[in-house]
This record gives structure tokens, sequence and C-alpha cells, in this order.
């Protein structure tokens, strides 16, 4: 039995770990074949990405075995997001513990950040097509495919698919 899964905003002492888990996940599943892709190494400066957008990690044990990043629309880590949207980026569970439920936990805390935002309607995402574990997750977590926001990587043949999660109360 697993001890539990706890999800915190990252600390500057954190970013390390996230760097190893988001090369390491992205990289092992195939997303990108070597460390040094130049997307990859913008998204391992976490320093980088918490000043333009808030990183969680989920911690087991006192370890960081996962992350994820929010960003409101506009800032400098937004991609898709709309006005009334806060948008899920970069989540990522270190390999060695995927399915423990810290990909789960995580899009929970998201999705309570945005319950507690003024304004906020939704979370969106955008995930690669071919990512199967990914667009699992998502689907089992509430999110709706908004093939209409679907896009392609500039420059490239790879498309990209949006999701959107309400969470408005009822």
């Amino acid at each position: 039995m697993h001890s539990q899964i706890t999800v915190r905003p990252a600390l500057p002492e954190d970013y390390d770990a996230v760097a190893r888990i988001t090369m390491s996940s992205y990289v092992g599943a195939g997303y990108y074949g070597s460390p040094d892709h130049p997307y990859l190494l913008k998204l391992r400066d976490v320093a980088e990405r918490a000043r333009h957008a808030e990183v969680f990690v989920a911690e087991r044990d006192g370890e960081v075995i996962g992350s994820v990043t929010s960003a409101k629309a506009g800032g400098g880590f937004s991609d898709i997001g709309l006005p009334d949207e806060l948008e899920m980026r970069t989540l990522v569970v270190d390999p060695e513990v995927q399915r423990s439920g810290a990909g789960r936990a995580l899009v929970q805390a998201v999705v309570d950040q945005a319950r507690s935002i003024e304004g906020i309607n939704a979370v969106s995402l955008t995930t690669g097509a071919t990512w199967e574990s990914a667009n699992a997750l998502y689907a089992k977590t509430g999110f709706e495919r908004k093939p209409e926001r679907d896009w392609f990587v500039p420059g490239t043949d790879i498309k990209l698919f949006v999701y959107r999660r309400d969470v408005r109360q009822p």
C-alpha cells in the first residue's frame, strides 16, 4: 500500500526534480526522441515557467513524484486558454510511479484552483493526438474533447487535441 499523495505549490528547491521528471516522462513515453529537443529544454526551465504560471507538485513520503502547471489566458505560459479558462499544462508523473493516482491528484488540484478564481468557468488543456494514456486520463477526469479547437504545432504535421472541463458549481 502506497502512502498518500499530496499536492502543493512547487518551491524553488523542487525545480530540479520537476525538470528531471518532465524530461524522463516525455522522453520515456516517446513524445520527444532526445532530452535536448528545444521544446523539452523550454519545459525543463521550471524557474522560467514559474514566473509566468503556477507550478504544483505531487509528493509522496516527501519525494516529488509529479508536477502540473496552470496558466491564466494571455499569460506567458498559456497557449490556448480562453479568458474564462485556466489552462492546464505540462502534467507529468515520474515513470516509476505512473498509475499511482498522482496524475489524477494533480488534475484535481488544477480543477480546485480554477473553482476558486472569480471569472474562471473551465479548465482547458492541449495534449498530443497520439498520447493514449494522457487522453484516457483526461476523459476519466471529466474533460471533453473540443475538436473545433484542435491545432497543429506550427511548422509541423503534429496534431494537438484540446480538452475542456466545466468547473462551475451546479
